[in-house]
């Protein structure tokens, strides 16, 4: 992966396969954002097999192919949606127009995967959860910033084995670096990436929620801001957020654009994890100064203080539990109802939040 670019962001993993060849076939389209290739890539480790691509740019669709070999150009995204092979469509539409094309992609029988942020309005949230009623597809969420990091998922197992006791706070920073020049012109406009808690700040909010164990929550307060990049008058690089979980546990977290130069990669993203027994830092993409690689995980508890360098030693269980979720209609992966309280909560405290001038 490219570890100066966070629109670059693909692990990749050991393959691990949950299904069997050919069980499980998918495409991908709407190549607006990188995540596309670790989304591709952790499907493809837990069994899938990539059978087509599509996006109107052919230099994006070129690029695709020269990553996956193996797949296919389709010439429409209807040679997609009308192929009864296709299970699932992976995509990385423009923000705004990413729940219009997961509508089309459920109406066709195909459960879909979207990048974050699911959604920009609540109009669009509404919209999801009446066809994920009506047709009983799925309509999920790659969060990577938990799904893909393998200290996050040691943290949660570390949580459900009582570790730290009761969660009572989370704190989250999600830092990235602007790299302006690189970003296509959608990133600069409002209504299309939806503000920067609506966008970067949905993996924050979706920790949140899964580390303490909330099925909801509220906004107790959120601001945004441009502080650093006037030439660009509708990009926030600053944002943050507090909320209080329906169990009492709060959260507080803080997104920007504002990743210094001399940083080795694309964002110093942290999460701490406070319960009632002890406490986990995770030190995500960088130890800054001390180990340029990230997935460090710090615990203290009762037992004592203790460093775990998780590189390649936890993997990204969520593919495949995703996979077979699709394939035997269960809930294991994420509940559909997390993947959507995640976006609608990240769409109130963009909505709800104080412009700083």
């Amino acid at each position: 992966m490219d570890r100066s670019n966070g629109m670059m962001y693909a692990p990749e993993g050991k393959p691990q396969p949950v299904c069997k060849p050919g069980e499980f076939v998918i495409a991908a389209m709407a190549l607006e954002h990188g995540h596309i290739y670790g989304m591709c890539n952790g499907l493809i480790e837990a069994g899938a097999v990539l059978k087509w691509v599509y996006d109107a740019d052919p230099a994006k669709v070129q690029s695709f192919c020269d990553k996956y070999p193996g797949v296919k150009a389709a010439s429409s995204e209807a040679q997609i949606l009308e192929d009864p092979e296709v299970a699932l469509v992976a995509a990385a539409a423009i923000p705004s127009e990413r729940c219009a094309l997961g509508l089309k992609v459920m109406s066709h029988g195909k459960d879909y995967f979207t990048d974050k942020t699911p959604f920009t309005t609540l109009e669009q949230v509404a919209a999801a959860r009446a066809k994920a009623a009506e047709t009983g597809r799925k309509y999920m969420v790659y969060y990577s910033e938990r799904l893909h990091v393998e200290s996050a998922v040691h943290a949660g197992k570390l949580i459900h084995d009582g570790a730290i006791g009761k969660v009572v706070q989370v704190i989250g920073t999600g830092p990235h670096r602007l790299n302006a020049g690189s970003r296509p012109d959608w990133f600069f406009k409002h209504e299309q990436y939806g503000g920067i808690l609506c966008d970067i700040g949905s993996h924050q909010i979706e920790q949140f929620l899964y580390y303490t164990g909330n099925k909801n929550a509220r906004i107790a307060g959120s601001k945004v801001a441009n502080y650093a990049n006037p030439q660009y008058p509708e990009l926030e690089d600053f944002g943050d957020a507090s909320l209080i979980g329906d169990n009492g546990a709060t959260g507080y977290f803080r997104v920007d654009w504002l990743t210094p130069a001399g940083l080795g990669t694309w964002g110093d993203g942290r999460t701490i994890i406070l319960g009632t027994a002890g406490y986990i830092e995770l030190r995500k993409y960088i130890d800054v100064a001390r180990h340029p690689y990230g997935d460090q995980l710090y615990l203290v508890n009762g037992e004592g203080e203790f460093h775990m360098d998780l590189r390649g030693k936890v993997g990204y269980p969520f593919f495949g539990e995703l996979i077979l979720d699709c394939l035997n209609r269960t809930e294991h992966a994420m509940t559909q109802e997390h993947a959507f309280k995640a976006g609608e909560l990240c769409v109130l405290a963009q909505k709800e939040a104080v412009r700083i001038q």
